[in-house]
This record gives C-alpha cells, structure tokens and sequence, in this order.
C-alpha cells in the first residue's frame, strides 16, 4: 500500500496542531492516539476546503468560458 501522507505533511499537521516537538526527531511512538485523530481531522477538512476552492475555481472558469 502506497504512502497516503507525505512526511512533510504530517510533521506539519503535528506542528499546527501543537504536538510537533514529540515528532522532529521521526519517533512518532509518543503521540496519543487523540493527537493521530486530531491530524486525521484536520488533514480531511484541509483536504475538503482545498477541493470546495478548486471546485468554486472551476466552476468560475467554466462560466467565463461560456
């Protein structure tokens, strides 16, 4: 099974959410499973938002074209 999140984007999320220093060194083995829920939420309302602009974008194009 494929990579579903880069590193770069967890380490990230984990340093947004304010947990990122249990993580710089890669040892994920300190956060709390509530810590990998908050990350699993917050990466899916990004991952929505980042599709509604794209859609809104699309949608803006699409009528400029017509």
């Amino acid at each position: 099974m494929g990579k579903v999140m880069s590193e770069e984007t967890k380490n990230q999320l984990a340093h947004d959410l304010g947990f990122g220093e249990k993580v710089e060194d890669g040892d994920w083995s300190d956060v709390t499973t509530g810590e990998v829920g908050s990350m699993i939420r917050e990466a899916i309302k990004r991952g929505e938002q980042a599709m509604a602009e794209e859609a809104k974008a699309n949608g803006a194009a699409h009528q400029n074209a017509e």
